[in-house]
């Protein structure tokens, strides 16, 4: 089944990563719907993608995420790719990071997955087609200091895909990971700002904090990151079922 015209729902569309799959997936004929939080922000993304649409949700609330998606479907036609891209991060020790903080970090980067996922997959199933594909982080193949909660929430992802994936493995549909480091993103640009005020560094020298990680020296491109969801997109990745693919200049295997 090729992608022409094939209805494509986008989490977190309205920015950054999110953002830059929403524009590649238009580019190749993808019906595409972004989804988010934040209405103007999606409002500002919508007008630099051609043809595509706009819900409000919050994915780590069933009902919002059945009501969004839903109506969406009504519009574009059944989702054929659910890209399950919205996330964050807050940094903090681990003795400093409370229950609250834990818990918020599962349900935004673990369940608001899980949520969309229950959400599309049944028709998936019974189009004997579709592609689930959940945007981790290498934080989800490795550790990092000062972020252990996002940490777990990734690792879980990560196993979250591999476990449906051979759920669904007869069906016609494949759960795959993408796991970028460090992305040239708002997210990484704040994060400089604030290491450079609070240790009187230059950006330059805050901006290495995160290129260091890299064994290319430099930040990942979110469009390297939609190239790689084009492709497990693809009919022609109808075999790759179940993988964390990094994306990450050789940070990890």
């Amino acid at each position: 089944m090729p992608a022409l015209g094939k209805h494509a729902f986008v989490t977190g569309g309205g920015s950054g990563i999110g953002l830059a799959i929403a524009k590649a997936l238009a580019g190749q004929q993808w019906q595409v719907t972004i989804g988010g939080r934040n209405k103007s922000r999606l409002q500002t993304a919508l007008a630099t993608i051609p043809g595509a649409r706009m819900r409000v949700l919050d994915v780590t609330k069933p009902d919002s995420v059945e009501g969004a998606l839903q109506a969406a479907v009504d519009i574009n036609g059944p989702i054929y790719l659910l890209v399950n891209n919205a996330g964050g991060v807050t940094s903090a020790p681990f003795e400093k990071t409370g229950l609250s903080a834990w818990r918020h970090a599962l349900d935004l980067n673990l369940m608001g997955a899980v949520h969309c996922t229950h959400a599309v997959l049944r028709d998936m199933k019974a189009a004997r087609w579709g592609r689930i594909v959940n945007i981790a982080s290498t934080a989800g193949l490795v550790g990092y200091r000062y972020v252990s909660a996002y940490v777990a929430a990734k690792h879980a992802l990560v196993g979250f895909t591999k476990a449906l994936a051979l759920e669904v493995a007869t069906s016609g549909v494949t759960v795959n990971a993408v796991c970028p480091g460090f992305t040239d993103t708002e997210i990484i640009a704040n994060a400089v700002k604030t290491i450079s005020k609070a240790s009187n560094r230059s950006t330059v020298d805050a901006l290495a904090t995160f290129t260091a990680t890299n064994p290319q020296g430099r930040l990942v491109s979110p469009t390297e990151v939609a190239a790689a969801v084009l492709w497990l997109a693809s009919d022609e990745a109808a075999a790759v079922n179940g993988i964390a693919l990094p994306i990450a200049g050789g940070e990890v295997a």
